[in-house]
């Protein structure tokens, strides 16, 4: 498609203040005056696409080419070159020999970035999430002795500092569900990555986490806002000292339930938000104490606050 273009370094010489047109099957830059060639064999920075359907008005175009990735050399894009052999030499051959000559910044940040998108694919997280955890590791890694530290830990915490970064927080649980690494060694790791990079973040809230598992656990937008403001009375009280927002958001939506149509047991709840029924009920044990103020006033209980069990 032809298209208008400015340049600066390139200029008909008969009517230097014109538009040049770039026509992009020739590789020509034309006046838009005078129709002159003024640049030959121009390079197309655009999408290469390539349709391999009969129909002319096919939606299902293929990349030609890798994306462009900002974490390598070359932002991905260069060129390398193999070597003379025989016809036989494969697609697997080749591909050993791009990573046998990629250097081992560039391997460790290859292998960093097949695993956050695989862990992103699987909790279905956007593509700023994962361009946001590869940043941190490149960060990180640039210039550290990290011998015998295990790639994935480093790139599963730069992914939980992504969520936090982000706002939308994920807990070590859900992210060790994904990954190939324990909990112990996404926490270090996390930790050593906060302190070299000084790193400041906000901390996390039950209220954080209550939209996310009201809507996994399937309750109404009625439990979820009351859920909401239970676990916010809750802190400002200080009835539950020293609980995680994790403990205190299952609480809380364990008590909300309990008080609507749509009553959640405390295993299902567990099982969700990835917390044992026992710390749920001790935590709902606490809060049961300051039960008619945690409430919001205009919540229609339909089960009285002295039928609930405290069990």
């Amino acid at each position: 498609m032809d298209k208008l273009i400015q340049s600066n370094s390139v200029k008909c010489p008969y009517h230097p203040q014109a538009d040049l047109i770039e026509d992009s099957h020739a590789g020509d830059s034309l006046c838009s005056e005078c129709a002159l060639v003024v640049g030959e064999r121009t390079i197309d920075v655009g999408s290469e696409w390539r349709s391999f359907s009969n129909e002319k008005s096919s939606a299902d175009p293929s990349r030609v080419g890798g994306p462009e990735n900002l974490l390598f050399e070359g932002h991905g894009l260069s060129t390398m070159i193999g070597p003379a052999g025989p016809s036989s030499f494969g697609k697997l051959d080749y591909a050993k020999y791009y990573i046998s000559q990629m250097s081992s910044s560039d391997r460790a940040l290859k292998t960093a970035q097949k695993s956050l998108e695989e862990m992103a694919d699987k909790l279905h997280l956007p593509r700023t999430t994962v361009d946001e955890a590869g940043s941190l590791f490149k960060r990180f890694h640039g210039g550290k002795s990290l011998k015998g530290r295990s790639n994935n830990a480093i790139a599963s915490a730069c992914l939980y500092i992504a969520f936090r970064q982000q706002g939308n927080p994920r807990t070590f649980k859900e992210l060790c569900a994904v990954s190939s690494v324990s909990i112990k060694d996404i926490k270090r790791e996390f930790k050593r990555i906060v302190s070299n990079l000084s790193i400041t973040l906000n901390l996390n809230t039950p209220g954080d986490f209550i939209a996310r598992f009201c809507n996994s656990l399937g309750l109404p937008y009625s439990v979820q806002i009351s859920a909401h403001h239970i676990a916010e009375k809750a802190m400002e009280l200080d009835i539950v000292p020293g609980r995680s927002p994790i403990s205190v958001a299952a609480a809380a939506i364990y008590m909300a339930s309990q008080a609507s149509n749509n009553p959640c047991s405390r295993k299902v709840i567990g099982d969700v938000v990835g917390t044992t029924e026992a710390t749920i009920q001790q935590t709902y044990r606490l809060m049961m104490t300051s039960a008619p103020f945690l409430f919001p006033k205009s919540f229609k209980f339909s089960v009285p606050i002295k039928c609930f069990s405290q069990s």
